[in-house]
C-alpha cells in the first residue's frame, strides 16, 4: 500500500513540476524573443494532454507567430482556435481564462483577437477566492503587470 501511495505522490509531484515550469516559462515569454522560443520549446516537450497544458500549447502556437518568419496568420489562427475550443470545453477553468486574457492583452490590436478581455478579467476577479494557493499567487503575479486589470482591482486580490 505504501508503495502505491509513493508512486501516486511521485506522479503528482512530477506533473506539478512540469506545470510549474510551464507557468514560469510562460510568465517570462513576452520579455524577449529568446524567452518566447524557450517557452515554445518547454510547451512542445509537455506530454500531458490535460486542458491546462493544452491551453499553454495553444498559447505557444500563437506566440510562435511573434518569432516566426513563416505564415504568422496561420499560427495565430490555429492557436486561437485551439485555445477557444479548450476554453469552451472548460469554461470554469481560471488558468485557461488567465492564459487567454494574457494572450489577448499582448497580441497586436490589428490581429483582432481581443474579444474576451472583459469577460476573462471579470471571471478571474469573481472566481479568484475559489482557487488554490498556487493559482492565486500566479493570478496575482499576472495582475501586477497586467494592462487590463486596474490598480483598484489588483487591491482586491488578497
Amino acid at each position: 500500500m505504501k508503495l502505491i501511495l509513493s508512486f501516486v505522490a511521485a506522479f503528482i509531484f512530477f506533473f506539478q513540476s512540469d506545470l510549474e515550469s510551464l507557468r514560469n516559462s510562460y510568465a517570462k515569454a513576452n520579455e524577449s524573443n529568446a524567452n518566447t522560443a524557450n517557452f515554445i520549446e518547454v510547451a512542445e516537450k509537455q506530454s500531458s494532454s490535460d486542458a491546462v497544458t493544452s491551453g499553454y500549447k495553444a498559447a505557444a502556437k500563437i506566440m510562435e507567430a511573434k518569432i516566426s518568419k513563416g505564415n504568422r496568420k496561420a499560427l495565430v489562427k490555429t492557436g486561437a482556435t485551439n485555445l477557444e475550443s479548450i476554453i469552451k470545453s472548460n469554461p470554469n477553468n481560471a488558468e485557461l481564462r488567465l492564459i487567454r486574457l494574457s494572450v489577448q492583452e499582448n497580441i497586436p490590436k490589428i490581429v483582432g483577437y481581443r474579444g474576451s478581455l472583459k469577460d476573462d478579467k471579470a471571471f478571474l476577479l469573481t472566481h479568484y477566492s475559489k482557487q488554490n494557493a498556487t493559482l492565486k499567487n500566479y493570478i496575482k503575479r499576472f495582475a501586477m503587470q497586467s494592462k487590463t486589470i486596474t490598480e483598484a482591482e489588483r487591491a482586491t486580490l488578497k
